[in-house]
């Protein structure tokens, strides 16, 4: 973007399922790049759409149901969004915003963009959704961008997945952690058909498998830790660390091959990059424009894979050197902090001028009309929000209403104004 001003994001996390975690670290990049973000909790709705599933009731009637209650859903984001006044609302995929939705916002002048982090030849509904975005960000090249064209997406931009700089890094486990995380071969995720066959031929290795979607193998039981229950980010972190390779297979619903030679590059890869652990790493046609060839370790098929098993185990210095490489590629170009910096550079491009448009005078210009003691109030009132000088009034506004506990005086005189504002129409001049 031409200036560095901070921006109002609404972000719409989904109900549940992968991109939800995505849209979480989207928002800790942005607030980190000192935007003012909002968060749409989808999954506090969660429950209850589960509960439509609950009923006894026909599939005809339980998908009218669910198509209501997702229209309800988005109303509350509309709602949301009325209230926070956001430059930009982003949805991660599978992001309840319905057709109706998207074009109220278009009508009222606010800028979408989802970022579809999915396969789009499994996940098809994007071909209803793409269109009714301003922007469409994707994790596949051809000859996906081309199906966007095709369907008059004007806005589509390739953004791979990424790590989060100031979670996924390098940890020091103490003895007992090392004990309960550590193994020669580790693999987090879920057991899609290709990885059970993949890896019932690696049961002579001191091998763990953690995450959930496992059941009905008796082989992989064996090896399957805490019977499949979801691993949280904050224990995924500590087993990338105890590993000495993390196996990183992508997923598949087709158990032959088991390893295929797809596209796109998933999240984990980014993330034990960015956390300096050693990677197996199937191959992947977008792999080599995000990795060279002595920073990932890679496969093609299982005698490959079992050969560099064997090699890696056995010189742990090469597994140490090609991690730090690793690490260093993923910390320079491959951040949430650097992909949501190329997503908001895209649609600043793409709209020029739209962006920022209406926030309103910066707050530092106009603490300057104040009273010298209480300017400097108001400055470190700034800082203490982690707002930038370059904020507006509606943006120190919102930060202050979403706080809790007692007011202090300035806080008590800023919200006070802004009533004021409101009732007398004033708004235009400072907001």
């Amino acid at each position: 973007m031409n200036a560095p001003i901070p921006l109002r994001i609404l972000v719409v996390q989904p109900l549940y399922g992968g991109s939800l975690t995505v849209g979480r670290y989207a928002v800790s990049a942005l607030r980190e790049l000192g935007h003012v973000v909002e968060v749409f909790e989808g999954p506090a709705f969660n429950g209850s759409f589960n509960a439509l599933k609950s009923m006894r009731i026909g599939s005809d009637r339980l998908d009218a149901l669910e198509s209501s209650f997702l229209q309800i859903v988005s109303q509350a984001v509309l709602a949301q969004a009325e209230a926070f006044e956001p430059d930009l609302v982003l949805a991660p995929a599978q992001a309840p915003l319905s057709r109706q939705a998207l074009s109220r916002l278009r009508r009222d002048g606010v800028l979408t963009a989802m970022w579809f982090v999915e396969d789009y030849n499994l996940f098809t509904y994007w071909k209803g959704f793409a269109p009714h975005y301003d922007v469409f960000a994707v994790i596949q090249k051809e000859p996906f961008l081309s199906h966007l064209a095709e369907i008059g997406v004007r806005n589509a931009l390739y953004l791979p997945l990424a790590g989060l700089e100031s979670f996924h890094r390098p940890m020091e486990l103490d003895s007992v952690e090392k004990r309960k995380y550590g193994a020669d071969i580790s693999f987090l995720g879920a057991g899609y058909p290709n990885r059970r066959v993949a890896f019932r031929q690696l049961l002579n290795y001191d091998f763990r498998i953690w995450g959930s979607d496992w059941e009905g193998d008796p082989l992989l039981a064996t090896r399957l830790q805490r019977a499949g229950e979801r691993i949280e980010p904050e224990e995924a972190v500590k087993i990338f660390a105890a590993s000495r390779i993390n196996l990183n297979l992508h997923s598949s619903v087709r158990p032959d091959p088991p390893v295929g030679r797809g596209d796109f590059v998933n999240p984990r890869t980014f993330e034990l990059a960015c956390c300096g652990a050693f990677q197996l790493v199937d191959e992947r046609s977008l792999l080599g424009e995000c990795f060279a060839e002595d920073e990932l370790a890679t496969f093609t098929d299982m005698e490959s894979l079992t050969t560099a098993i064997d090699h890696y185990l056995a010189h742990p210095e090469e597994r140490s050197a090609m991690a730090e490489k690793a690490r260093r590629r993923a910390l320079d170009e491959h951040t949430y902090t650097a992909r949501m910096r190329s997503l908001l550079a895209f649609i600043d491009e793409r709209f020029p001028g739209r962006l920022g448009s209406s926030r309103g005078q910066a707050l530092e210009a106009w603490s300057k009309a104040l009273p010298e003691s209480m300017r400097g109030e108001v400055l470190a009132l700034l800082e203490r929000l982690q707002l930038s000088r370059d904020a507006s009034f509606k943006d120190l506004v919102w930060r202050l209403r979403q706080q809790q506990g007692a007011l202090s005086g300035v806080e008590t005189a800023i919200l006070f104004l802004d009533e004021w504002q409101k009732q007398y129409g004033v708004q235009k001049h400072v907001g």
